[in-house]
């Protein structure tokens, strides 16, 4: 007797509860191998070593941003914002599939797996890959997310300052990290969301949810994701990367999956086409990094080694943040210090002495502004509003500086 599958199931979210699949579509895309994947991509790259809560995936991030987008389309309804069953879908199929280009361990290794290609432009490429074998289905998710489609606010529930993304990674990166600060209302949030001239507003009385959310926001880049100790071990893991991949070029064996060692040969990406590149992008996830350096800690090159020893037993070197540039004569003396150290010469010491700098702006203009529906029924951007806040401490990037030297290296 030949059986039936139900594709309108429930997910049980920690977040939110359950959570719905709205149609057929939905649930064969969620079981396509291409978004199965993201159940093996951390969310939060190495965080982990930080908050060893923060073990969740993008794939319980997808979901939970199909579950607002839910809510934000039933709140618009509501208020007498028409949205057709066909844009309903999309929309679905947009936020679902917004972040199915991450690569291993999510933001951490973005520019080294291929350079010079987002997340985004990898997850459009895969959404086209779909859309083929899906019949054309993906053709209006595809229009919203590339800011195609003719109604913008459409897009702006996808990509924005208060978008469906945003709103789920702070909530469900605060509640896997235990860091109850950087908790946001979301029911709320959406809740105050209207469109007014073909643009998303948030309803004036919303005023205080928005400084809450971007407060949030701006706790968790610095407490978070941009902490120094998951920003040194993320530093380091490229390290490692980088010397496999000098050592490959020398002609030595180097253990490591077909799919990582694709990637890095970076001459395979200049000299094959897009579907092949894709293929193997697709089958590289957190378990080909994880498999590679275990057995990489072993290998007799003392710099591969010791790289990868510093990830899996989580003996990371030190390092230190500062708001100014680090001087010449200091990084000096964490030069010679560091050569000393390991022994190493010089052609090496930028494995164990390197230095960066990391930025974020809380509120960043490229995303559009957020505009407030005034109770007259006029709009008013958020900054120009809402007079509580410092619009330079908001507005301007805060830069940090750092450098990380052996931690046994006392100056």
């Amino acid at each position: 007797m030949q059986t039936t599958t139900n594709k309108l199931k429930i997910f049980n979210d920690p977040i939110y509860g359950f959570i719905t699949i709205p149609d057929s579509l939905i649930f064969d895309v969620i079981e396509h191998p291409i978004f199965q994947r993201l159940r093996r991509i951390q969310q939060m790259g190495l965080s982990s070593m930080v908050y060893p809560g923060a073990q969740h995936t993008r794939f319980h991030h997808a979901l939970g941003c199909l579950h607002l987008m839910q809510k934000a389309i039933q709140t618009l309804r509501s208020k007498g914002i028409e949205i057709s069953t066909k844009e309903e879908q999309a929309l679905h199929l947009a936020i679902l599939l917004h972040d199915i280009g991450h690569g291993p361990f999510s933001h951490a290794l973005e520019q080294y797996i291929i350079e010079d290609q987002s997340h985004e432009d990898l997850s459009l490429a895969l959404m086209n890959k779909l859309n083929l074998e899906f019949g054309g289905q993906l053709d209006v998710a595809i229009q919203i997310f590339t800011n195609q489609y003719p109604r913008k606010f459409l897009f702006q529930l996808i990509s924005s300052q208060l978008d469906m993304d945003r709103l789920d990674y702070l909530k469900r990166d605060s509640f896997y990290t235990g860091v109850v600060e950087g908790s946001i209302n979301s029911d709320r949030l959406i809740a105050m969301l209207h469109v007014k001239d073909d643009q998303l507003v948030v309803e004036e009385k919303g005023i205080y949810s928005i400084e809450k959310f971007l407060l949030s926001r701006r706790f968790m880049y610095w407490q978070v994701y941009l902490h120094k100790t998951g920003l040194l071990a993320e530093q380091i893991l490229i390290k490692a990367l980088q010397r496999a991949a000098e050592l490959a070029s020398y002609g030595e064996n180097i253990p490591m999956g077909k799919s990582l060692q694709f990637f890095i040969d970076k001459s395979n990406l200049r000299e094959t086409d897009l579907e092949v590149i894709l293929n193997r992008f697709i089958d590289l996830d957190d378990i080909d990094i994880l498999n590679a350096i275990k057995a990489w800690q072993y290998h007799d090159d003392f710099v591969l080694s010791e790289l990868s020893k510093s990830i899996i037993l989580r003996k990371l070197p030190r390092i230190e943040l500062s708001e100014q540039k680090f001087t010449d004569e200091y990084l000096k003396a964490l030069q010679t210090g560091t050569l000393q150290v390991f022994g190493v010469d010089e052609s090496n010491l930028d494995y164990f002495l390197f230095q960066g700098k990391v930025k974020n702006r809380t509120y960043n203009a490229k995303y559009g502004p957020i505009n407030i529906l005034l109770k007259d029924g006029s709009v008013k951007e958020w900054l120009a509003f809402d007079g509580h806040f410092n619009s330079v401490s908001f507005t301007e990037p805060v830069v940090k500086y750092f450098v990380s030297y052996p931690k046994s290296l006392k100056l």
